[in-house]
C-alpha cells in the first residue's frame, strides 16, 4: 500500500502520490474517501442507513444498469425493461436516472418538460403510467439544455435525496440508470443502496472490443463493491434487413463479442439485441418501442431478456425468504 501525504492509499486507487502531485495529498477533496479505503462500498452511518431502509423498505427488487463505455445504449435499455416491466399492471416500477450530466430519460419516456412536485411525503416521481414512475434531475432543470456544472459531493447528495427524500411508494421493481464509468455516482448509489438491498446489476456493451474492455472494467467494478452481476447484453449486435432479413455485423466482434467476454469470466449472457433504426425513432418520440413495433426481431430479445431478469429476481426473492 503505498503511503500519501494524507495517510496510507489503497493498492488500487490510480491517484499519484504528493511528490508527484503538488503539496496536497492525492485523496485529498475526494468525496469517496471512505469506500475508497474500505475496498468496497461502505455502509452509510447508522442514522443515515436508518432514514434510507426505512424510505426503501417498500422496494422488493433493485436493479442497477451498468456499462464502463458511453454510447453503448445503456438508458435505451433502461427505459424498455422498466417500459417491459410494467407491461404486467399488476407491477409497480420505478426508473431512476443517476446519470447527473446527461439525464436522458425524460425524453425517452416522453416526459420532457415536466416538473417535479413535492408533498408532505416527499417529492412525487413523475408518471408515464399509473404503475411506471420516473425520476431524474432533468426534471429539476429549467432547460433540457441546460449544463450540470457539479462537483462530486453534490452529484452524491442528489442521488442521497433521489432514494431518501422521492416518495416512490410499493415497488416491485426500481430500475437504476447510471452514466458511463465506474466514479461517484456509482460508489455512491452502491453506498445508499447497501442499507437495504441490490438484486444485481445489468450490464450493457456492444460487440466492438473497444467496448469491451471497458466493460470488463465495469465487470471488475462490480465485483469490488460486491454487487451481484445478473448478466451482460449485447447491444447493436447485428443488423437484420427488414426486407430480405439476411443480417449484417455493423460492429464486426473482432474478439468473440459479449458472447466471449462472458465464456471467459464465467458469467451470463442474458441475449443480444439486434441494431434496429425503430429504437432511436421511438426513443427521440417518447415512446415504447417494444409496443410500437411489436414483431420486430429487436423487440423480441428484449423479451427474452427482461424475463430472464425477472426469473433471475424472483429467484433471488425465494432464496432471501428461504433464509429467512
Amino acid at each position: 500500500m503505498a503511503e500519501v501525504a494524507g495517510g496510507p492509499r489503497p493498492e488500487d486507487c490510480p491517484g499519484t502520490s504528493s511528490a508527484q502531485a503538488g503539496r496536497a495529498a492525492a485523496c485529498q477533496g475526494c468525496p469517496n474517501q471512505r469506500l475508497c479505503a474500505a475496498g468496497a462500498a461502505a455502509a452509510p452511518d447508522p442514522a443515515e442507513a436508518a432514514e434510507l431502509r426505512a424510505r426503501l423498505r417498500s422496494v422488493k427488487h433493485t436493479v442497477l444498469v451498468l456499462s464502463g463505455k458511453g454510447g453503448v445504449g445503456k438508458s435505451t435499455f433502461s427505459a424498455l425493461l422498466a417500459h417491459g416491466l410494467a407491461a404486467d399492471e399488476a407491477k409497480q416500477v420505478a426508473l431512476l436516472d443517476i446519470d447527473i450530466c446527461g439525464p436522458s430519460i425524460p425524453k425517452m419516456m416522453g416526459l420532457e418538460g415536466e416538473q417535479v412536485h413535492q408533498s408532505g411525503s416527499g417529492w412525487s416521481p413523475v408518471y408515464v403510467e399509473e404503475n411506471l414512475g420516473v425520476m431524474s434531475v432533468g426534471f429539476l432543470l429549467s432547460s433540457p439544455d441546460d449544463a450540470v456544472i457539479w462537483r462530486g459531493p453534490k452529484k452524491n447528495g442528489l442521488i442521497k435525496q433521489f432514494l431518501r427524500d422521492v416518495d416512490w411508494g410499493e415497488i416491485d421493481y426500481l430500475i437504476v440508470d447510471t452514466p458511463p464509468g465506474t466514479s461517484d455516482e456509482h460508489l455512491s448509489i452502491v453506498q445508499y443502496l447497501s442499507a437495504a438491498h441490490i438484486d444485481g446489476a445489468v450490464i450493457i456493451t456492444t460487440p466492438q472490443e473497444v467496448s469491451l474492455q471497458d466493460v470488463r472494467k465495469e465487470i471488475n467494478f462490480c465485483h469490488k463493491v460486491k454487487v451481484p452481476i445478473i448478466g451482460v447484453v449485447e447491444n447493436m449486435s447485428g443488423f437484420i434487413c427488414p426486407k430480405c432479413k439476411n443480417e449484417s455485423q455493423i460492429f464486426p466482434p473482432t474478439t468473440g463479442g459479449a458472447e466471449k467476454m462472458c465464456q471467459n469470466l464465467n458469467i451470463s449472457l442474458l441475449g443480444k439485441v439486434p441494431l434496429d433504426p425503430q429504437i432511436g425513432k421511438s426513443c427521440d418520440k417518447g415512446q415504447s418501442f417494444l409496443s410500437e413495433v411489436p414483431d420486430s426481431p429487436a423487440t423480441s430479445s428484449y423479451r427474452s431478456i427482461i424475463q430472464r431478469i425477472q426469473e433471475y429476481c424472483d429467484l433471488q426473492h425465494f432464496q432471501e425468504e428461504k433464509t429467512i
